[in-house]
């Protein structure tokens, strides 16, 4: 393909691009492909081509092929997991940074990279309110993108470790612990697995709506004290997966001023990006935060308007990460390195060659500015709101934990009545809800997901499309009503015969 033949398949992916959004908004199709495991794989050669094929059949093939097996994640009624972020400025970005195929592994490999990734991000934190010791221009600390929030906590764990064993060289890696909840994400156990280390989830409960307190924490800390074993690193979570629960972080921070040796980091994958706005930074703890965190992680690719990936790393020291993955071999030295005077990314992370991310995150700052995503978490959480309003009002449907930002759960919990004052034991009531799953998932024209809270089963609601209105979440609350009917009715036949 020479330039004008780029040209001309260019124009033609950016129609295609825009009729397939048009498509979306009007809920053309659905939101899940109507295809079967292995549906591919008949449907394309079994080897590469030998020779070069013309570019209009592979994007038509792409058409017929590929477009029809996609989850379409922006649909008005992708209800499911969190959101993937979207924006045309973020495809844009993604198209600007791709053209310059750039590995930007440090300040030299293209200036320009390292320098925006510095500003756009010190952007960002100013934006989320995050505490001016967070900046790249302060010298000390600072932020650089991750893959993920996954490898973010990674990365945060082995600095912690790092920093444990310097200050304790004696310490054996097989007594050192990670604390993460009953509620964290995987990538607390899964960092374990990685790095050999044990973790120790700590228990939280309904009652306290899953978030750590101070109380267990402390106990925690002491009991692991008194075996000699060496908590060094605890995961906060603001936001959890399954239900949007914020660990308590100011009573955090008063139980680790007595154990100061012990790193924290903020897992805020999803619920950060309400930071942006002003009246959510109290429910998340944000002064708590900036006081003690060590570091700090959210995804502008889940709620943030971004297009995957885009995870930022936020550490008050730098050298907290430096210390414990700088390693240049000759090849990598540059003068510019080598007198202190840049950044170079690849000591922040655990790669050496990165994307480059911080251009469409650029482009999506400018083009939404700070009141735009403002307007865009707003609206999801009023959305949400309005969900929660129809559920409160349904004598079938309750909700499993308070609603937290953009997030409900809920499940079948039949209300007594005049004519039936009995209330179902806990496993019937699982039985039926994993009915009703089973039945909500079975359809194509929406998508949520299912999660367990302290052993009750439950499904998940989570708002995030730009695309999705106050009529989708009616049309969304008619369609899950419909499904509980039926789940009962199939419920109570078995329940009859008997």
């Amino acid at each position: 393909m020479d330039i004008e033949q780029f040209r001309k398949a260019g124009y033609q992916a950016i129609d295609r691009i825009c009729d397939y959004y048009y498509a979306l908004q009007q809920s053309k199709f659905s939101v899940l492909p109507d295809v079967e495991p292995g549906y591919l794989r008949p449907l394309l050669p079994s080897n590469a081509p030998e020779t070069g094929e013309d570019f209009s059949q592979i994007a038509e093939d792409y058409q017929k092929l590929i477009v029809p097996g996609y989850t379409h994640w922006q649909h008005p009624s992708f209800l499911a997991y969190f959101p993937a972020g979207f924006s045309f400025e973020g495809i844009l970005g993604d198209l600007y940074a791709s053209s310059v195929s750039n590995p930007g592994f440090n300040w030299l490999a293209s200036p320009s990279c390292t320098e925006l990734e510095s500003i756009v991000l010190d952007w960002a934190s100013q934006m989320l309110g995050l505490s001016s010791s967070f900046l790249n221009s302060s010298g000390v600390g600072g932020g650089c993108f991750q893959n993920t929030a996954s490898e973010a906590a990674l990365v945060a764990i082995i600095a912690a470790r790092s920093a444990y064993k310097a200050a304790y060289p004696d310490t054996k890696l097989e007594d050192m612990r990670i604390y993460t909840t009953t509620q964290t994400h995987s990538l607390g156990l899964k960092a374990g697995v990685i790095l050999g280390l044990s973790v120790r989830a700590l228990e939280v409960t309904r009652e306290d709506n899953f978030s750590l307190r101070g109380d267990t924490l402390r106990s925690a800390l002491e009991e692991d004290k008194k075996k000699e074993l060496h908590p060094f690193i605890l995961i906060a979570t603001i936001g959890t997966t399954s239900s949007g629960a914020v660990d308590n972080i100011a009573e955090i921070r008063t139980v680790t001023a007595d154990f100061p040796e012990i790193k924290i980091h903020v897992d805020a994958a999803w619920a950060g990006m309400a930071l942006v706005c002003p009246e959510f930074r109290e429910l998340c703890f944000l002064e708590d935060i900036n006081a003690i965190a060590d570091s700090f992680s959210t995804n502008f690719h889940k709620w943030g308007l971004t297009n995957f990936d885009a995870c930022p790393l936020w550490v008050r020291d730098r050298k907290y990460l430096t210390d414990a993955l700088d390693i240049t071999p000759p090849f990598l030295r540059t003068a510019q390195g080598d007198a202190g005077i840049v950044v170079d990314y690849r000591n922040w992370h655990l790669g050496l060659g990165r994307r480059y991310r911080s251009l469409k995150l650029w482009f999506v700052l400018r083009g939404y500015g700070v009141e735009g995503f403002q307007k865009h978490i707003r609206k999801a959480v009023d959305l949400n709101k309005f969900f929660v309003e129809l559920v409160t009002s349904s004598n079938m449907l309750s909700l499993c934990a308070p609603p937290s930002l953009a997030l409900s759960v809920i499940r079948i919990n039949p209300k007594p009545s005049a004519s039936n004052q009995a209330t179902l034991p806990e496993d019937a009531l699982n039985d039926l809800n994993k009915l009703f799953y089973g039945k909500l998932s079975a359809r194509k024209d929406i998508i949520l997901t299912q999660t367990v809270l302290n052993g009750q089963f439950c499904i998940r609601l989570a708002i995030g499309s730009a695309f999705t209105q106050e009529v989708h979440i009616r049309d969304a609350f008619e369609l899950i009503t419909h499904e509980a009917k039926l789940a009962l009715e199939a419920w109570e036949q078995p329940q009859i015969g008997a």
